[in-house]
Formats: C-alpha cells, structure tokens, sequence
C-alpha cells in the first residue's frame, strides 16, 4: 500500500495580514544605532579584497620567482644527456 501526501491549498489569512509584505516594506533602519560601530569591519584594511591579498602573503613574489627560474632553466641548462640512448654505453 502506497501513502500519498495530500496538498492543501494555502488557508486564507483572516487578518488581512502579510508577514512577507511586511518585512519587504520595512526595508532598513534609518538610524541604526549599531551602523558606525560595525563600520570599521568593512572599511581600510578590512575590505574583502585586503582580507583575500594578506591571506597569501608573499604568493606574487613566489609566482614571479618561480617564472623567472623556469625560464633561465628552459633557456641555459641545457642537458645534454638526454640524446643518449641507456643501452650498452652506460656502464
């Protein structure tokens, strides 16, 4: 034997009242007596891009270096050792 949810429709508000119309109306305060101590948090060095640059300290300069290495690797160590074949000359 199957159960089934039976969906009913929405009651109909006696009151006349619409939380969501409500809350949509209300909107922000214009005085919020927390607004300036809250300010700090998203200003200066607390800005989403500081927060994200100072987690990873030291990565542009890391980038940069490791660049800088691959190219002088690509470009003047050259090894030659590689055109040899491991067979009967390697002892």
């Amino acid at each position: 034997m199957r159960y089934t949810s039976v969906r009913r429709a929405a009651r109909p508000n006696l009151t006349g009242f619409d939380p969501k119309a409500f809350a949509a109306s209300a909107g922000t305060p214009a005085n919020d007596p927390w607004a300036r101590r809250e300010a700090w948090r998203y200003t200066g060095p607390f800005t989403r891009w500081n927060r994200l640059k100072s987690s990873f300290p030291g990565l542009g300069i890391a980038t940069v270096a490791f660049a800088v290495y691959c190219g002088y690797e690509y470009l003047f160590l050259k090894d030659d050792h590689h055109d040899e074949g491991h067979g009967e000359g390697h002892h």
